[in-house]
């Protein structure tokens, strides 16, 4: 197990919402690698914010839901004023990534020439998606390579890592699913330099009984011919 200290330069970014059941565990595992975590309380209804400070996060909080994308753009404003932050990682809040994957993205940081690290689950054969995911998220793909000229193999993974110039240049409008696609659109317009790394997705049962992996899916669907 990596200490955290060596990972003292680098900001987890966690949006957070109704994510009380598990969100303290998440935080918990995470800060063994990364000691510094950013959660942006998006308007949650349950104890959200109270399990998340008994993990050991920072959290900054919204009054009112405005979506993942309002979310995420606090905490990468927040992570990227931070002394010594050069690192940022986008992390869900419901158990559905693995730090390691997260750890291996901000290695190659460090060691590559690049600006962005984007988490791709096609990369191996170790995520199991749905049909249907599996279709929407191919869509999303050939939408992006459309519209943006960003060549990527999953486009709409929340699991992203980052240098700082990339954390200055991004600068999301878009609130709710829509967001991905921006981010990926602005990869494009700063020419940052990127790279996908295989990650797994851990599609639990958690989250698989809050409906995310179905509803996900029609929104993005939805938001890529309507934004």
């Amino acid at each position: 197990m990596v200490s955290s200290q060596t990972n003292a330069d680098t900001w987890l970014i966690i949006p957070l919402f109704n994510e009380a059941t598990v969100v303290q565990a998440v935080i918990e595992e995470a800060r063994v690698t990364f000691p510094n975590i950013v959660c942006v309380d998006d308007g949650s209804s349950d104890d959200s914010v109270a399990e998340a400070l008994a993990g050991g996060a920072v959290v900054l909080r919204h009054p009112i839901n405005l979506g993942q994308g309002a979310a995420l753009q606090t905490g990468i404003e927040f992570a990227r004023m931070q002394p010594g932050a050069e690192y940022f990682v986008t992390f869900d809040s419901d158990g559905q990534h693995r730090v390691e994957d997260a750890l291996a993205m901000v290695e190659r940081l460090r060691a590559e020439p690049y600006d962005v690290i984007v988490g791709s689950r096609f990369l191996d054969g170790r995520t199991k998606a749905g049909a249907l995911k599996r279709f929407v998220l191919r869509l999303a793909v050939l939408f992006e390579r459309l519209s943006t000229g960003v060549r990527l193999t999953d486009a709409h993974n929340g699991l992203r890592a980052f240098n700082k110039r990339s954390a200055m240049a991004f600068d999301i409008q878009q609130n709710r699913m829509a967001h991905a696609s921006e981010i990926v659109a602005q990869i494009g317009q700063h020419h940052l330099r990127y790279a996908e790394q295989p990650v797994h997705i851990l599609y639990t049962d958690y989250s698989r009984s809050k409906g995310q992996s179905l509803w996900n899916s029609v929104n993005i669907l939805s938001e890529l011919f309507i934004k």
